[in-house]
């Protein structure tokens, strides 16, 4: 760093006198020279011209100078973490560079340079001061506070004991107020004496020589019997440390913590003992506890200096606070004639130890030990007084003993939680307690608090909010629990641990076995215990343990945690446990402990878990006889004194239902879950309730982090409860809100109300719904009847597209509204005659988003397959070369050129496999060996099975399948049907334009000829008839069992097309293939009312592959990539409704055909749980885009329309053979029972 010149002194100089010169008034106004010095520490704060000072200027330029490039530098740095995945947000990124670069070396040297040449301009200015005074001394007394206050600098500096010797508080005049306040002077003389103490400023007294003399003298006098000159040196105190840096404050607070600590050590003074217990309204017991407060205080803003400070000014608070807490008498061993130690008094006037809460061992874990041990032997209540710890707050003047030691012990507990967040508080363990054998380790001291909770006596009700501080022991552990389980690493250390969790259920354990949890264990003390359970629970490595416990492998038959938490749950349900019987607090225990197992539940593993427990149906029970309960319960009579128990009855028995209702809810948050939702009769209900709390604008329970989102669309995903959410009223709001933001904005901005139904009438065989007002925009009354035209029907177009992406959808909405036609009508009426001969479209962003939906709905095909026009347009001459049109057939720039039907060579590897199909000596050897070599030729010559070859494989391994019974999963059905029998028989609409897209596609791909389409509608046929003799007959108001299969058969349209077209063997195929498991999951129309699933399962309308294959893609999701299954809980969309949309339409328009033709021929070979390892294996491949475009929030969007580029199902053979290992077993056992799903 440069050496500083006279010139820069001067200049230096000139712009604080300028600074000074512009801030004269305010200081000058300061009633103190604290309060000016207040003023210029926060100038920047209340001065607009703040940064225009010359002075500011010059040191923002110099530090700019200096480490302008270094902070550049690590802002690039720290930029690039966060772009190689780093998460920081922009707060991390500022404090990573600060500490960065005041650790620096650049940083210390401009420091250094800085503080050199302030001191010298100080000192410089000190002198030209003194020479002043000197020459005109009378005009310098009259601004002599003036100047002293102008010339003060920052009050954390080292430089400003120099400049505060301004002040003429000369050494003789202290010298003098020191001689006064000796203890033999009279008392008239002390107090003139500390009077002129205490007006003046303490930051003048303290820079004086006789500090250190003054301060000692203080500390002597604090014991001075005469209460009101005691009280003043309190308050000179307590103004230090109000008003001066912390280099005065920690003089005075190092003073009294010594004072305090003589005290307590000096026999002269009568320190009580426990069994006399503390009158506060005694005036020593007063005094003391004034003192004891003020050091308290003081402790409690200690915290806010310590970044700001070096850190030996703390380490001298810390040490001579440690000094005083550790003051030990030479005590009785008669416990009740102990004296009290300082940390009684602490306890006392900070019960909770916020002080050391705010600060960051072994007596606080002696007082929790000794506390237990007397609740163990019932001696609690009469110990520790422990009624008056829940009494309401009144003044009380005076604590017994037993009193003081419970105080202290809450105030030992919460200094060990605070402890205990920290990871060197947590090394401190084990620790050896003095009378006790052996050491207490961290898990010990867990085990004690939980024990507290259940052995403890505790206040009456929880249900009450008139307390706001419950001091009982079971509430101030609970608290401290909960605090450790909000610290992820403290938790994993602390409380996921075998031993924890086991004392945690102890109490259950003995209810349920018929014996009292424990002496004095209540139904408040079962709360707390849940409490804590659902803590535990919603983290997940707290539900790992509870589902498997520490050792997942573990061959152990005893029950983990969650299965006897479910077992409670259910019995407090059923009223299978007597204890509790008749209490007005059951209900809260009940609905604790369903707390705990919902968070079980609500994900896929958990609910694996607790299924046999049909808790389910326990909750449904409960929650119908309580909604029985609140239609008895009568209208109150206006007057009547009963009115007041009936209303709160009735609010308790509503709130019960409510929680119920909540319950249940919660299964629609996995697959299988909604499933057991819909079996139990209460979807309509629960949806209503959602919609009630969201039309209230209700806050979501604290067990949903994303509120409800992602159970609306869950249950969306159903027919039943997309009939629900249309009854509650739920689809007309979103609605509503969806034309609100369109048409006009924001409610606080809104003008005029347009109605979301036009004045003129429209159509009227039209519904008047989101298709009608924002897509089929087909006359000019509809266009009339929006503010935003482009705005509102471009959205539309949007949404079309992203609804179209779903084929069935797009069939269906074909077959009702003719949208193609409708868009090319829109196209024909957007060109522009330019000439007689010529006519261009006009370029704008509807014609745009309209070309880009029709070319989409249009054109079938993979991401090699099909070309989209991009909806945006270029910066050249030529903004959108692409070509529009108003008529089929599109224009040949959509279609990809691809190397359509080529023929194979003739493989050696494929001669094996095709070898291996003719051998079956030993079937199991034999299914073994052809899965083999097919696993062999997929990694290594993937492109070789198609054609004609995946034709005869397919057929063959299909063929000697179905002649082993022990791999037929249906029985044989005979079929007799002929073309006679089907020629009358009609297709819906939808299956006939599915007819004719898949002949489309076929025919450009080469696979399909001329007459293909009168073969698959064939093939349809025969396959609608030989399906419904495996259906049954059902009652229900779903349209969609009302009948055939809704959508149309794409599995049926993918064979034909893999059979190139000929109809006979695609449908021996499928008549072989129907005895397989794997055509339950691969062919949806398969199970459509079948007779083959439970009548429960039919009438919900739920597919297997809904509730098995896309519960366990999430369950495995959750397990093999935790990020992508978190941006989908965050997005509120969820995993299953797109695995659904993918498989249901064999993922056309997802996957090349190749690969369609991979993923059928993987699952027919390898099973159908490959289905499940399949999009698995998709989500692994588009991990990071499903990060990024949760970031941008349009990940719903992103996976409707975009194809998955890239991926090939053979590259992921590898990784989807490792997922078979480990889960196989549990897929295959609950594919195979889909026919017994009772439960």
């Amino acid at each position: 760093m440069a050496h500083f010149s006279s010139e820069d002194q001067a200049m230096l100089q000139a712009m604080l006198r300028r600074l000074f010169q512009s801030v004269k008034e305010k200081i000058t106004g300061a009633p103190s020279l604290e309060c000016a010095e207040e003023i210029l520490l926060h100038l920047e704060e209340t001065d607009e011209n703040f940064h225009n000072y010359e002075f500011v200027k010059y040191l923002r330029q110099h530090i700019g100078n200096t480490l302008g490039s270094m902070i550049e530098e690590e802002m690039e740095k720290c930029t690039s973490d966060r772009n190689q995945g780093e998460e920081c947000g922009y707060d991390t990124v500022v404090q990573q560079v600060t500490k960065r670069t005041q650790e620096s070396k650049e940083y210390k040297e401009m420091m250094h340079y800085l503080k050199n040449i302030m001191i010298a301009v100080v000192e410089s200015m000190i002198n030209k001061f003194e020479e002043d005074e000197t020459r005109n001394q009378e005009r310098q007394k009259k601004i002599q506070k003036e100047k002293s206050h102008s010339y003060r600098t920052d009050n954390c500096s080292d430089s400003d004991s120099s400049l505060n010797q301004s002040y003429k508080f000369c050494q003789g005049k202290l010298q003098l107020i020191l001689d006064q306040l000796d203890p033999g002077q009279p008392k008239e003389v002390r107090y003139e004496a500390l009077q002129t103490l205490c007006s003046a400023p303490p930051s003048d007294v303290l820079n004086c020589e006789n500090w250190t003399t003054l301060c000692e003298k203080l500390t002597v006098s604090l014991s001075d019997p005469d209460p009101v000159f005691s009280d003043r040196i309190l308050k000179f105190c307590a103004q230090t440390f109000l008003l001066s840096p912390l280099h005065m404050t920690k003089e005075i607070y190092t003073s009294l913590a010594k004072y305090l600590e003589s005290y307590f050590l000096s026999r002269e003074n009568h320190i009580p003992t426990l069994s006399a217990g503390v009158d506060i309204t005694n005036p020593n017991m007063t005094r003391l506890l004034k003192k004891v407060r003020l050091l308290n205080e003081y402790q409690k803003e200690a915290p806010s200096f310590w970044i700001r400070h070096p850190e030996k000014y703390m380490e001298e608070i810390v040490e001579s606070t440690l000094s005083l807490l550790t003051v030990k008498h030479n005590q009785s061993h008669v416990v009740s004639q102990k004296i009290l130690d300082p940390i009684y008094f602490f306890a006392l006037v900070d019960t909770k130890a916020v002080w050391f809460k705010k600060w960051m061992v072994t007596t606080a874990i002696q007082q929790c030990v000794q506390y237990f041990e007397m609740c163990k032997t019932r001696k609690a209540d009469e110990t520790l007084g422990h009624s008056k710890h829940c009494r309401n707050k009144q003044k009380t003047f005076y604590y017994l003993g037993q009193e003081l030691q419970y105080i202290y012990f809450i105030h030992s507990l919460c200094l060990l939680g605070r402890l205990l967040i920290y990871k060197q508080g947590r090394k401190l363990f084990p620790i050896k307690l003095k009378n006790k054998k052996g050491l207490v380790s961290l898990i010990d001291l867990l085990v004690l608090f939980t024990q507290l909770i259940y052995y403890s006596p505790s206040c009456p009700k929880m249900t009450s909010a008139a307390h706001s501080e419950n001091y009982s022991p079971a509430s101030m552990v609970t608290e401290v629990l909960w605090i450790l389980s909000d610290q992820k690493e403290c938790a994993v250390e602390c409380l996921y641990n075998n031993i924890v969790i086991e004392t945690l259920l102890q109490p259950i354990h003995n209810l349920m076995k018929g014996n009292e949890a424990s002496p004095n264990c209540s139904e408040t003390a079962l709360i707390h215990i849940a409490g804590i359970l659902a803590r535990i629970a919603s983290v997940e490595e707290g539900l790992i343990l509870l589902l498997y416990g520490a050792n997942m492998n573990s061959s152990e038959e005893s029950p983990t945690g969650a299965h006897i938490i479910a077992q409670f749950s259910k019995k407090l349900l059923d009223e299978d446990i007597s204890i509790f019987s008749g209490s007005e607090m059951l209900p809260v225990v009940k609905g604790a402990f369903i707390s705990v197992c919902r968070h079980i539940y609500s994900t896929c593993e958990g609910l694996q878990v607790l299924i046999t427990y049909n808790l389910h149906e326990s909750i449904a029970k409960a929650w119908k006889k309580t909604s029985l309960l609140s239609e008895r319960i009568p209208t109150p009579v206006e007057g009547s004194d009963s009115v007041s128990s009936v209303s709160q009855e009735s609010q308790n028995i509503m709130a019960w239902e409510d929680n119920l209702l909540d319950d249940l809810l919660h299964f629609a948050a996995t697959p299988k879950g909604l499933l057991l939702l819909q079996r139990t009769g209460a979807i309509n209900e629960c949806v209503t309730f959602i919609f009630n709390r969201y039309a209230k604008k209700l806050q979501v329970s604290r067990h949903k982090k994303f509120g409800y989102g992602v159970l609306v669309t869950r249950v969306a995903s159903t027919a039943a409860g997309g009939i629900a959410l249309k009854k509650s009223g739920f689809i007309n709001e979103l609605i509503t809100e969806l034309w609100s933001n369109l048409e006009y904005g924001r409610d606080d901005v809104r003008v005029t109300h347009p109605r979301t139904t036009p004045v003129d009438p429209i159509d009227r065989s039209c519904q008047k719904d989101i298709i009608d007002r924002l897509i089929i925009l087909n006359s000019e009354a509809k266009i009339r009847s929006l503010f935003n035209y482009e705005q509102s029907h471009i959205f539309g177009l949007r949404l079309l597209s992203v609804i179209c992406c779903d084929l069935d959808t797009l069939l269906l909405l074909e077959a009702q509204y003719q949208v193609s036609e409708m868009l090319l009508n829109a196209q024909e009426e957007n060109i522009l005659e330019i000439s007689e001969s010529h006519r261009d479209f006009i370029i704008d962003g509807l014609s745009v988003e309209r070309n880009h939906v029709l070319v989409r709905i249009n054109l079938v095909g993979g991401p090699l397959e099909r070309i989209l026009p991009p909806r945006l347009l270029e910066k050249s001459d030529n903004p959108y070369p692409w070509p529009m049109f108003s008529s089929y057939p599109l224009p040949n720039c959509y279609l990809s050129d691809i190397t359509r039907n080529a023929g194979i060579k003739q493989d050696n590897d494929l001669d094996k496999l095709l070898l291996c199909l003719k051998i079956s000596d030993k079937q199991t050897e034999w299914i073994e060996n052809c899965q083999r070599q097919f696993c062999k030729m997929m990694k290594a010559k993937p492109d070789i099975i198609s054609g004609e070859a995946l034709i005869e494989l397919l057929e063959k391994f299909v063929l000697h399948l179905t002649e082993s019974p022990s791999e037929c999963y249906f029985p044989s059905v005979e079929y007799t049907a002929t073309d006679a029998n089907v020629k009358n028989e009609s297709l819906s609409s939808v299956q006939q334009l599915g007819i004719k897209m898949t002949v489309r596609y076929g025919k450009f791909l080469s696979l399909l000829k001329d007459g293909a389409e009168n073969d698959l509608t064939w093939v349809l046929k025969h396959c609608e008839r030989f399906l419904k003799q495996q259906q049954t007959s059902i009652k229900s108001s779903l349209l969609c069992l009302q009948g055939n299969y809704a959508g149309h058969d794409w599995f049926v349209s993918s064979l034909f097309m893999i059979m190139l077209g000929d109809k006979e063997k695609t449908f021996q195929f499928l008549h072989q293939f129907s005895r397989l498991l794997t055509s339950a999951f691969l062919w949806l129309p398969r199970l459509h009312i079948s007779s083959y699933l439970p009548n429960d399962t039919v009438e919900s309308g739920i597919h297997p592959v809904y509730f098995c294959s896309t519960h366990y893609i999430e369950m495995l999701l959750k397990a093999e990539l935790p990020l992508v299954f978190s941006a989908f809980h965050m997005s509120g969309f969820a995993p299953s409704q797109i695995c659904l949309q993918w498989i249901t339409q064999c993922f056309w328009n997802y996957l090349d055909w190749i690969e369609i033709c991979h993923y059928i021929a993987t699952c027919v070979f390898l099973g159908p749980d490959y289905q499940v390892y399949i999009c698995i294996a998709v989500f692994k491949h588009l991990q990071q885009d499903i990060l990024q475009h949760t970031q941008t929030q349009d990940l719903q969007v992103f996976l409707k329309e975009e194809a998955l580029h890239g991926f090939r199902v053979s590259d992921y053979f590898e990784y989807m053979e490792i997922l078979e290992q480990n889960y196989r077993t549990v897929l295959l056992r609950d594919m195979r029972n889909i026919r017994l799903q009772s439960t």
